[in-house]
Protein backbone atom coordinates (compact mmCIF):
# COMPACT_ATOMS: atom_id res chain seq x y z
CA UNK A 1 0.00 0.00 0.00
CA UNK A 2 1.28 3.53 -1.05
CA UNK A 3 2.10 6.39 1.47
CA UNK A 4 -0.97 8.41 -0.38
CA UNK A 5 -3.21 4.89 -0.12
CA UNK A 6 -2.64 4.14 3.75
CA UNK A 7 -3.69 8.14 4.40
CA UNK A 8 -7.02 7.85 2.47
CA UNK A 9 -8.88 6.24 5.18
CA UNK A 10 -7.82 7.22 8.42
CA UNK A 11 -9.12 7.66 11.93
CA UNK A 12 -8.02 9.75 15.38
CA UNK A 13 -9.09 8.84 18.60
CA UNK A 14 -10.02 11.00 20.61
CA UNK A 15 -10.08 13.78 18.34
CA UNK A 16 -11.79 16.27 20.33
CA UNK A 17 -8.70 16.94 23.26
CA UNK A 18 -5.73 19.04 22.82
CA UNK A 19 -3.61 16.78 21.53
CA UNK A 20 -5.90 14.81 19.42
CA UNK A 21 -7.29 17.83 17.65
CA UNK A 22 -3.90 19.03 16.36
CA UNK A 23 -3.27 15.38 15.23
CA UNK A 24 -6.31 15.48 12.99
CA UNK A 25 -5.53 19.17 11.60
CA UNK A 26 -2.46 18.45 10.46
CA UNK A 27 -3.56 14.86 8.72
CA UNK A 28 -6.85 16.57 7.47
CA UNK A 29 -4.15 19.44 5.85
CA UNK A 30 -2.24 16.79 4.85
CA UNK A 31 -4.36 14.53 3.18
CA UNK A 32 -6.57 17.28 1.44
CA UNK A 33 -3.26 18.61 -0.50
CA UNK A 34 -2.88 14.73 -1.88
CA UNK A 35 -6.51 14.76 -2.90
CA UNK A 36 -5.67 18.02 -4.70
CA UNK A 37 -2.83 16.56 -6.51
CA UNK A 38 -4.27 16.02 -10.49
CA UNK A 39 -3.13 12.69 -9.87
CA UNK A 40 -5.40 11.84 -6.65
CA UNK A 41 -8.49 13.33 -8.15
CA UNK A 42 -10.27 10.32 -8.74
CA UNK A 43 -9.51 9.32 -4.98
CA UNK A 44 -11.43 9.44 -2.12
CA UNK A 45 -10.03 10.72 1.44
CA UNK A 46 -11.86 10.13 4.61
CA UNK A 47 -10.35 11.44 8.45
CA UNK A 48 -12.48 9.91 11.05
CA UNK A 49 -12.91 12.41 14.28
CA UNK A 50 -13.80 9.96 16.86
CA UNK A 51 -14.44 11.51 20.29
CA UNK A 52 -17.30 10.58 23.35
CA UNK A 53 -18.22 13.44 24.03
CA UNK A 54 -20.22 15.54 21.42
CA UNK A 55 -19.61 18.77 22.60
CA UNK A 56 -15.80 18.17 22.09
CA UNK A 57 -16.64 17.37 18.47
CA UNK A 58 -18.62 20.38 17.86
CA UNK A 59 -15.64 22.50 19.45
CA UNK A 60 -13.02 20.51 16.97
CA UNK A 61 -14.48 21.67 14.16
CA UNK A 62 -14.70 25.58 15.23
CA UNK A 63 -11.40 25.09 15.92
CA UNK A 64 -10.43 23.44 12.68
CA UNK A 65 -11.93 26.18 10.71
CA UNK A 66 -10.42 28.79 12.54
CA UNK A 67 -6.67 26.96 12.45
CA UNK A 68 -7.13 25.94 8.57
CA UNK A 69 -7.78 29.61 7.76
CA UNK A 70 -4.68 30.71 8.98
CA UNK A 71 -2.61 27.98 7.50
CA UNK A 72 -4.49 28.96 4.37
CA UNK A 73 -3.39 32.79 4.95
CA UNK A 74 0.17 31.96 4.89
CA UNK A 75 0.57 29.39 1.73
CA UNK A 76 -2.28 31.84 -0.96
CA UNK A 77 0.61 31.24 -3.01
CA UNK A 78 1.14 27.71 -3.60
CA UNK A 79 -2.85 27.39 -3.18
CA UNK A 80 -3.18 29.64 -6.15
CA UNK A 81 -0.80 27.51 -8.22
CA UNK A 82 -2.93 24.60 -6.72
CA UNK A 83 -6.87 26.08 -8.09
CA UNK A 84 -4.96 27.60 -10.96
CA UNK A 85 -7.83 25.41 -13.65
CA UNK A 86 -11.07 26.69 -11.18
CA UNK A 87 -11.62 29.73 -13.38
CA UNK A 88 -14.17 30.62 -10.35
CA UNK A 89 -11.25 31.26 -7.90
CA UNK A 90 -9.84 34.85 -8.35
CA UNK A 91 -9.49 36.56 -5.22
CA UNK A 92 -7.10 35.40 -2.64
CA UNK A 93 -10.30 35.11 -0.52
CA UNK A 94 -11.97 32.78 -2.34
CA UNK A 95 -9.08 30.76 -2.47
CA UNK A 96 -8.50 30.30 1.18
CA UNK A 97 -12.22 29.59 1.34
CA UNK A 98 -12.34 26.92 -0.87
CA UNK A 99 -9.23 25.27 0.51
CA UNK A 100 -11.01 24.98 3.61
CA UNK A 101 -14.02 23.86 2.31
CA UNK A 102 -11.94 21.18 1.13
CA UNK A 103 -10.29 20.67 4.26
CA UNK A 104 -13.85 20.30 6.28
CA UNK A 105 -15.51 18.53 3.88
CA UNK A 106 -13.35 15.01 4.15
CA UNK A 107 -13.56 14.96 8.41
CA UNK A 108 -16.57 12.87 9.71
CA UNK A 109 -16.93 13.64 13.25
CA UNK A 110 -18.42 10.44 15.20
CA UNK A 111 -18.79 9.01 18.82
CA UNK A 112 -19.04 5.67 17.72
CA UNK A 113 -15.67 3.35 16.72
CA UNK A 114 -17.57 1.89 13.68
CA UNK A 115 -16.39 3.91 10.65
CA UNK A 116 -12.75 3.64 11.96
CA UNK A 117 -13.20 -0.35 10.65
CA UNK A 118 -12.36 0.99 7.35
CA UNK A 119 -9.57 3.07 8.22
CA UNK A 120 -6.19 1.86 7.11
CA UNK A 121 -4.31 4.29 9.66
CA UNK A 122 -5.78 5.03 13.28
CA UNK A 123 -3.76 7.48 15.30
CA UNK A 124 -4.85 6.82 19.06
CA UNK A 125 -4.87 10.30 21.46
CA UNK A 126 -7.24 9.07 23.83
CA UNK A 127 -6.35 9.11 27.84
CA UNK A 128 -3.21 7.68 29.38
CA UNK A 129 -4.62 4.50 30.57
CA UNK A 130 -3.39 1.18 29.44
CA UNK A 131 -6.14 -0.98 29.90
CA UNK A 132 -8.02 1.72 27.98
CA UNK A 133 -5.96 2.03 24.95
CA UNK A 134 -5.70 -2.13 24.82
CA UNK A 135 -9.33 -1.92 24.77
CA UNK A 136 -10.18 0.29 22.08
CA UNK A 137 -7.41 -0.90 19.72
CA UNK A 138 -8.24 -4.92 20.49
CA UNK A 139 -12.27 -4.07 19.69
CA UNK A 140 -10.62 -1.86 16.47
CA UNK A 141 -8.41 -5.10 15.13
CA UNK A 142 -11.20 -7.09 16.23
CA UNK A 143 -13.67 -5.47 13.20
CA UNK A 144 -11.14 -3.89 10.95
CA UNK A 145 -10.24 -5.89 8.01
CA UNK A 146 -7.74 -4.09 6.25
CA UNK A 147 -4.66 -4.67 8.70
CA UNK A 148 -4.87 -0.62 10.00
CA UNK A 149 -1.12 0.89 11.25
CA UNK A 150 -1.67 2.45 14.68
CA UNK A 151 -0.03 5.49 15.79
CA UNK A 152 -0.32 6.09 19.93
CA UNK A 153 0.60 9.36 21.26
CA UNK A 154 1.40 8.07 24.35
CA UNK A 155 4.25 9.65 26.57
CA UNK A 156 4.85 6.86 28.54
CA UNK A 157 3.71 3.26 28.24
CA UNK A 158 5.62 1.26 26.30
CA UNK A 159 4.71 0.18 22.49
CA UNK A 160 5.45 -3.50 23.27
CA UNK A 161 2.97 -3.94 25.91
CA UNK A 162 0.03 -2.31 23.53
CA UNK A 163 1.64 -4.38 20.89
CA UNK A 164 1.31 -7.86 22.84
CA UNK A 165 -1.57 -7.20 24.54
CA UNK A 166 -3.80 -5.69 21.52
CA UNK A 167 -2.54 -8.83 19.33
CA UNK A 168 -1.41 -6.08 16.68
CA UNK A 169 1.33 -8.16 15.39
CA UNK A 170 4.04 -5.11 14.81
CA UNK A 171 1.08 -3.21 13.47
CA UNK A 172 2.11 0.02 16.03
CA UNK A 173 4.33 2.59 16.80
CA UNK A 174 4.73 5.62 19.16
CA UNK A 175 4.56 8.80 17.52
CA UNK A 176 4.40 10.97 20.41
CA UNK A 177 3.62 15.04 18.70
CA UNK A 178 4.52 17.78 21.71
CA UNK A 179 2.00 20.09 22.83
CA UNK A 180 0.55 21.80 21.42
CA UNK A 181 1.02 19.30 17.70
CA UNK A 182 0.26 22.07 15.14
CA UNK A 183 2.65 24.14 16.15
CA UNK A 184 5.50 22.39 18.21
CA UNK A 185 8.28 20.92 15.61
CA UNK A 186 8.93 17.77 17.82
CA UNK A 187 7.92 13.92 17.62
CA UNK A 188 9.37 11.42 19.22
CA UNK A 189 9.40 8.17 17.27
CA UNK A 190 8.86 4.72 19.64
CA UNK A 191 9.36 1.50 18.19
CA UNK A 192 9.53 -1.85 19.80
CA UNK A 193 11.66 -5.08 18.46
CA UNK A 194 8.05 -6.07 16.90
CA UNK A 195 7.60 -3.02 14.92
CA UNK A 196 7.36 -3.69 11.27
CA UNK A 197 9.95 -1.97 9.03
CA UNK A 198 7.37 -0.31 6.70
CA UNK A 199 5.44 1.01 9.56
CA UNK A 200 8.67 2.61 10.33
CA UNK A 201 9.39 4.26 7.17
CA UNK A 202 5.83 5.34 6.71
CA UNK A 203 6.20 6.95 10.16
CA UNK A 204 9.61 8.90 8.86
CA UNK A 205 7.94 10.27 5.41
CA UNK A 206 4.77 11.35 7.29
CA UNK A 207 6.95 12.97 9.75
CA UNK A 208 8.80 14.25 6.94
CA UNK A 209 6.05 15.87 5.13
CA UNK A 210 4.35 17.66 8.65
CA UNK A 211 8.44 18.98 8.54
CA UNK A 212 8.39 17.76 12.11
CA UNK A 213 11.97 17.06 13.92
CA UNK A 214 11.73 13.36 14.62
CA UNK A 215 14.04 11.87 18.01
CA UNK A 216 13.67 8.68 18.07
CA UNK A 217 13.16 6.80 21.62
CA UNK A 218 14.00 3.29 22.70
CA UNK A 219 11.16 1.52 24.11
CA UNK A 220 11.67 2.41 27.51
CA UNK A 221 8.52 3.50 29.94
CA UNK A 222 8.50 7.38 30.05
CA UNK A 223 10.57 7.71 26.43
CA UNK A 224 13.47 10.53 26.74
CA UNK A 225 10.85 13.32 27.04
CA UNK A 226 9.31 12.04 30.10
CA UNK A 227 11.51 10.85 31.49
CA UNK A 228 13.92 13.19 31.94
CA UNK A 229 11.16 15.63 33.05
CA UNK A 230 9.50 13.68 35.52
CA UNK A 231 12.44 12.87 37.26
CA UNK A 232 13.35 16.79 36.74
CA UNK A 233 10.01 17.88 38.54
CA UNK A 234 11.09 15.29 41.40
CA UNK A 235 13.58 17.04 42.31
CA UNK A 236 12.61 20.24 42.27
CA UNK A 237 9.67 19.01 44.69
CA UNK A 238 12.36 17.33 46.67
CA UNK A 239 14.07 20.20 46.61
CA UNK A 240 10.90 21.96 47.90
CA UNK A 241 10.37 19.51 50.86
CA UNK A 242 13.95 20.20 52.12
CA UNK A 243 13.50 23.68 52.16
CA UNK A 244 10.62 23.47 53.74
CA UNK A 245 12.21 21.80 56.90
CA UNK A 246 13.94 25.01 57.85
CA UNK A 247 10.92 27.74 56.52
CA UNK A 248 7.54 28.29 54.57
CA UNK A 249 5.85 25.78 51.61
CA UNK A 250 4.79 28.40 49.70
CA UNK A 251 8.42 30.62 49.95
CA UNK A 252 9.99 27.09 48.82
CA UNK A 253 8.06 26.27 46.11
CA UNK A 254 8.79 30.36 45.04
CA UNK A 255 12.37 29.76 44.82
CA UNK A 256 12.47 26.49 43.00
CA UNK A 257 10.12 27.69 40.41
CA UNK A 258 11.92 31.27 40.02
CA UNK A 259 15.80 29.40 40.34
CA UNK A 260 14.48 26.95 37.45
CA UNK A 261 13.37 29.64 35.08
CA UNK A 262 15.44 32.61 35.99
CA UNK A 263 18.51 31.57 37.09
CA UNK A 264 18.67 28.09 34.83
CA UNK A 265 17.05 30.55 31.58
CA UNK A 266 13.96 28.02 30.89
CA UNK A 267 11.01 29.13 29.79
CA UNK A 268 9.00 28.73 32.89
CA UNK A 269 9.77 27.76 35.79
CA UNK A 270 9.62 23.88 37.00
CA UNK A 271 6.02 24.00 38.85
CA UNK A 272 4.43 26.13 36.26
CA UNK A 273 5.54 23.01 33.66
CA UNK A 274 3.59 20.55 35.93
CA UNK A 275 0.97 23.25 36.40
CA UNK A 276 0.72 23.02 32.46
CA UNK A 277 0.48 19.50 31.89
CA UNK A 278 -1.42 19.25 34.96
CA UNK A 279 -1.04 17.39 38.72
CA UNK A 280 -3.05 14.35 37.90
CA UNK A 281 -1.29 13.98 34.82
CA UNK A 282 2.07 13.64 35.86
CA UNK A 283 1.45 11.98 38.80
CA UNK A 284 -0.24 9.16 36.27
CA UNK A 285 2.48 8.98 34.07
CA UNK A 286 4.78 8.84 37.22
CA UNK A 287 2.75 5.79 38.26
CA UNK A 288 2.93 4.18 34.63
CA UNK A 289 6.42 4.57 35.02
CA UNK A 290 7.11 3.31 38.47
CA UNK A 291 5.42 0.38 38.16
CA UNK A 292 7.59 -0.73 35.10
CA UNK A 293 10.98 0.63 36.17
CA UNK A 294 11.30 -1.45 39.44
CA UNK A 295 14.69 0.14 40.21
CA UNK A 296 13.51 3.70 40.56
CA UNK A 297 11.26 5.25 43.10
CA UNK A 298 8.84 7.46 40.53
CA UNK A 299 6.65 8.90 42.87
CA UNK A 300 5.67 12.08 45.17
CA UNK A 301 3.34 11.59 48.05
CA UNK A 302 3.03 15.50 47.62
CA UNK A 303 1.42 15.34 44.36
CA UNK A 304 -0.72 12.63 45.75
CA UNK A 305 -1.82 15.12 48.71
CA UNK A 306 -2.44 17.67 46.57
CA UNK A 307 -4.64 16.32 43.83
CA UNK A 308 -6.68 14.96 46.80
CA UNK A 309 -7.52 18.56 47.54
CA UNK A 310 -8.35 19.06 43.92
CA UNK A 311 -5.06 20.80 43.52
CA UNK A 312 -4.62 19.72 39.59
CA UNK A 313 -3.82 22.32 36.82
CA UNK A 314 -3.86 21.61 33.43
CA UNK A 315 -5.69 23.94 30.77
CA UNK A 316 -8.81 24.83 29.65
CA UNK A 317 -10.57 24.49 26.27
CA UNK A 318 -8.83 27.79 25.36
CA UNK A 319 -5.86 26.52 26.11
CA UNK A 320 -5.53 29.08 28.88
CA UNK A 321 -3.65 27.52 32.11
CA UNK A 322 -6.02 26.40 35.44
CA UNK A 323 -4.82 26.75 38.45
CA UNK A 324 -2.62 24.16 40.27
CA UNK A 325 0.39 24.40 42.65
CA UNK A 326 0.29 28.34 41.56
CA UNK A 327 -2.38 30.15 41.16
CA UNK A 328 -2.81 32.55 37.52
CA UNK A 329 -4.11 35.31 36.67
CA UNK A 330 -3.95 36.42 32.66
CA UNK A 331 -1.15 33.55 32.42
CA UNK A 332 1.29 35.02 35.20
CA UNK A 333 1.68 33.05 38.58
CA UNK A 334 0.29 35.47 41.04
CA UNK A 335 -0.26 32.88 44.25
CA UNK A 336 0.72 29.80 45.27
CA UNK A 337 -1.30 26.66 47.34
CA UNK A 338 -0.33 26.29 50.83
CA UNK A 339 -1.63 22.77 51.60
CA UNK A 340 -2.05 23.26 55.37
CA UNK A 341 -4.23 26.66 55.19
CA UNK A 342 -6.17 25.01 51.62
CA UNK A 343 -5.74 28.54 50.04
CA UNK A 344 -3.60 30.78 47.78
CA UNK A 345 -1.23 32.66 49.00
CA UNK A 346 -0.46 35.80 47.35
CA UNK A 347 3.11 35.90 45.91
CA UNK A 348 3.51 39.95 46.70
CA UNK A 349 3.29 38.89 50.42
CA UNK A 350 6.78 37.03 50.46
CA UNK A 351 8.25 37.65 46.97
CA UNK A 352 11.00 40.21 48.43
CA UNK A 353 12.00 38.75 51.07
CA UNK A 354 12.77 35.50 49.00
CA UNK A 355 14.46 37.65 46.41
CA UNK A 356 16.40 38.62 48.80
CA UNK A 357 17.34 35.13 50.22
CA UNK A 358 17.81 34.06 46.95
CA UNK A 359 20.45 36.89 46.12
CA UNK A 360 20.64 38.61 42.39
CA UNK A 361 20.93 37.28 38.95
CA UNK A 362 24.36 37.32 37.36
CA UNK A 363 24.77 40.80 35.73
CA UNK A 364 25.16 38.68 32.34
CA UNK A 365 21.80 37.38 32.68
CA UNK A 366 19.34 37.70 30.23
CA UNK A 367 15.66 36.70 30.22
CA UNK A 368 15.06 33.46 28.25
CA UNK A 369 12.31 35.39 25.67
CA UNK A 370 15.95 37.39 24.78
CA UNK A 371 18.25 34.27 24.44
CA UNK A 372 16.14 31.94 22.84
CA UNK A 373 16.81 32.86 19.19
CA UNK A 374 19.69 35.06 19.99
CA UNK A 375 22.56 34.88 17.33
CA UNK A 376 24.72 35.11 20.55
CA UNK A 377 23.02 32.62 22.53
CA UNK A 378 26.52 30.55 23.33
CA UNK A 379 28.19 33.71 24.21
CA UNK A 380 25.05 35.06 26.42
CA UNK A 381 25.25 31.55 28.17
CA UNK A 382 28.83 31.00 28.38
CA UNK A 383 29.04 34.37 30.48
CA UNK A 384 26.19 33.89 32.38
CA UNK A 385 27.07 30.55 33.74
CA UNK A 386 30.55 31.59 34.52
CA UNK A 387 29.11 34.35 36.50
CA UNK A 388 26.45 32.10 38.42
CA UNK A 389 29.01 28.79 39.29
CA UNK A 390 31.54 31.83 40.81
CA UNK A 391 28.61 33.29 43.44
CA UNK A 392 28.09 32.24 46.94
CA UNK A 393 24.26 33.01 46.67
CA UNK A 394 21.36 30.59 47.92
CA UNK A 395 19.98 30.88 44.39
CA UNK A 396 23.09 30.38 42.52
CA UNK A 397 23.84 26.73 45.24
CA UNK A 398 20.53 26.33 44.08
CA UNK A 399 20.50 26.49 40.78
CA UNK A 400 23.87 24.77 40.81
CA UNK A 401 22.50 22.05 42.36
CA UNK A 402 19.31 21.86 39.54
CA UNK A 403 21.46 22.37 36.56
CA UNK A 404 24.03 18.93 38.22
CA UNK A 405 20.51 16.92 38.76
CA UNK A 406 19.37 17.66 35.03
CA UNK A 407 22.77 16.88 33.34
CA UNK A 408 22.85 13.91 35.50
CA UNK A 409 19.30 12.89 34.52
CA UNK A 410 19.73 13.12 31.00
CA UNK A 411 23.16 11.07 30.91
CA UNK A 412 21.62 8.32 32.91
CA UNK A 413 19.17 7.93 30.17
CA UNK A 414 21.62 7.13 27.44
CA UNK A 415 23.52 4.97 29.80
CA UNK A 416 20.10 2.84 30.95
CA UNK A 417 19.21 2.77 26.45
CA UNK A 418 16.69 5.18 26.52
CA UNK A 419 18.08 7.74 24.30
CA UNK A 420 20.48 6.55 21.71
CA UNK A 421 22.74 9.31 21.81
CA UNK A 422 23.55 12.55 24.15
CA UNK A 423 22.28 14.36 20.96
CA UNK A 424 19.05 13.05 21.16
CA UNK A 425 18.30 14.02 24.80
CA UNK A 426 19.36 17.74 24.23
CA UNK A 427 17.00 17.53 20.96
CA UNK A 428 14.25 16.80 22.49
CA UNK A 429 14.60 19.67 25.60
CA UNK A 430 15.79 22.27 23.25
CA UNK A 431 12.80 21.73 20.89
CA UNK A 432 10.26 20.06 22.94
CA UNK A 433 10.96 21.78 26.12
CA UNK A 434 12.09 24.90 24.46
CA UNK A 435 14.69 25.20 26.48
CA UNK A 436 17.64 27.76 25.71
CA UNK A 437 19.91 24.66 26.09
CA UNK A 438 20.34 20.96 26.12
CA UNK A 439 20.73 19.16 29.69
CA UNK A 440 24.00 17.65 28.91
CA UNK A 441 26.37 20.49 28.99
CA UNK A 442 29.68 22.49 29.80
CA UNK A 443 27.82 24.51 32.16
CA UNK A 444 27.50 22.01 34.82
CA UNK A 445 29.23 19.34 36.59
Amino acid sequence: MTYVNRLQNVTVLGAGGKMGSGILLLTAMEMTDLSLLPENKDKDFIINAVDVSDKALSGLMDFLKTQVTKAAEKKTVILRETYKDRSDLIENSDIIKQYVFDVMKIVRCTTRLEPCYDSTLIFEAIKEDPDLKVKILSQIVGNNKKSPWFFTNTSSIPIHELDESAKLDGRILGFHFYNPPAVQKLAELISSDSTQKEVIEFALQYAKKLRKTIVHSNDVAGFIGNGHFMRDALFGISEVERLSEKGSFVEAVYKINKVSQDFLIRPMGIFQLVDYVGLDVCSYIMSVMNSRLSDQNLHSSLLDSLIVKGVVGGQFADGSQKDGLLKYEKGRPVGIYNPDEEEYTLISEFQEKCDKELGTLPKATLPWRAVIGNPAKKDILSDHFKELNSMKTLGAELAGNYGEQSKKIALQLVTDNVARNEEDVNTILLTGFYHSYGPINEYFK
